[in-house]
Formats: C-alpha cells, sequence, structure tokens
C-alpha cells in the first residue's frame, strides 16, 4: 500500500517538476510542425497579422492579444475560421498558454490550405512575461493571465495568476 501511494505521489507531482525551461516544455510537446514566430517579432510596429487565439473561452475572456479572434480548441472549428479569413495566404499567427495547443491548430489551418501561419513562442505567458499588453473582456489592459490550472501556472513569469 505504501509503494502505490509512493508512486501515486510521485505520478502526480512528476509534471512539477519535469521541465526547467520554455524551450524544454515546447521540445517535449511540439515537433516544429507550425514555425515559432517570438514575442518580440509580433510586437514590432510593422507586422501585421490575423491573431487567432486557440484558448478555451474562459482563458480568452480573462485575457488575450489586441485584436485576437477566438477560435478556441475543443471546439475548434476550420470552417469558421475559412468563413472569418477566406484568403489563404494571409499572415496569421495563432497562440495559446504556452505554444502547444497552437501548434495543433496550426496544423489544422496548413491542412485546410492556409500558407502562411506561425506559433506564438511560448504562447501568452511569454507575450506578458515579456512585458507585452494583454486585455480582458471588455478590451481594458490586465495584468490576469488565465494560466489553465495551478500546474501550468508555473510557466507564467509576470502577471496575476487566473485559474479554476
Amino acid at each position: 500500500m505504501k509503494n502505490t501511494i509512493l508512486f501515486l505521489v510521485l505520478l502526480c507531482s512528476s509534471p512539477l517538476f519535469a521541465q526547467k525551461s520554455i524551450d524544454k516544455l515546447l521540445a517535449k510537446y511540439n515537433d516544429n510542425s507550425v514555425p515559432y514566430i517570438t514575442p518580440q517579432e509580433l510586437a514590432m510596429p510593422k507586422t501585421e497579422v490575423v491573431l487567432l487565439d486557440s484558448r478555451e473561452l474562459k482563458e480568452y475572456k480573462t485575457s488575450h492579444l489586441k485584436n485576437a479572434i477566438h477560435v478556441g480548441y475543443d471546439h475548434f472549428k476550420i470552417h469558421k475560421v475559412e468563413t472569418l479569413i477566406p484568403d489563404k495566404n494571409a499572415e496569421i499567427v495563432v497562440y495559446c498558454s504556452v505554444g502547444i495547443r497552437s501548434e495543433s491548430i496550426g496544423d489544422s489551418l496548413k491542412k485546410a490550405g492556409y500558407s502562411n501561419v506561425k506559433n506564438l513562442y511560448g504562447g501568452i505567458f511569454e507575450w506578458k512575461s515579456n512585458n507585452f499588453p494583454v486585455y480582458n473582456a471588455i478590451e481594458k489592459e490586465t495584468d490576469s493571465i488565465h494560466t489553465f490550472n495551478k500546474v501550468w501556472s508555473k510557466w507564467l513569469k509576470k502577471g496575476i495568476k487566473v485559474y479554476e
């Protein structure tokens, strides 16, 4: 019984100690099928892109990048994007919390024929950690970032961590 409890404790706590950097985290979960764009590159004044937020609605409402379109992850529908962005050559940057879910959505966009899709490196967490602004549901600048849950909140270095 003691061994079973010890095993369960170690199994549940291992994600907390598994990765030491965002590089290792992304290398573990992503295969670089969608090229990255850094927060610094995206923030450059002449960078004009369509921003797609691939997090869930409660995350988006807590904070998102300015002018981002919510497309979600669990209920993502490619036809919604095709309606909103008919130009398959449009420059699109998709993001999520750290860049894992957004790679999956980026893959879906590429399969649908979108030719210029990038994944925001480190997602909204890296964006905020680099002191770039985020906005809440009423488009007011905020420091709150929905971190999905307590485990994932460790990747946010700046801002107010919000999770349920």
